[in-house]
């Protein structure tokens, strides 16, 4: 009977440790394969976006938008 009860806790501890290893694992891949797909926003997307609207931005207005940005995260 002690025997069945030790191997009952040894199997739970191990499907627990087995669980964890797996969520992180996929968690990981899943986050990795999110900031493939949709990268932070840096300076360089900002300068690029707004010469596609046709204005040339100084380095003042590249700045407020990222402080922006970051400020409404």
């Amino acid at each position: 009977m002690e025997i069945a009860i030790w191997a009952f806790i040894l199997s739970i501890v191990g499907a627990l440790l087995v669980g964890a290893a797996l969520g992180f694992y996929l968690s990981q891949r899943y986050f990795k394969k999110y900031l493939r797909e949709n990268p932070p926003v840096n300076e360089n997307m900002i300068r690029a976006m707004m010469m596609q609207m046709g204005r040339k931005p100084s380095e003042k207005q590249v700045r407020q938008v990222m402080q922006s940005m970051n400020q409404a995260k």
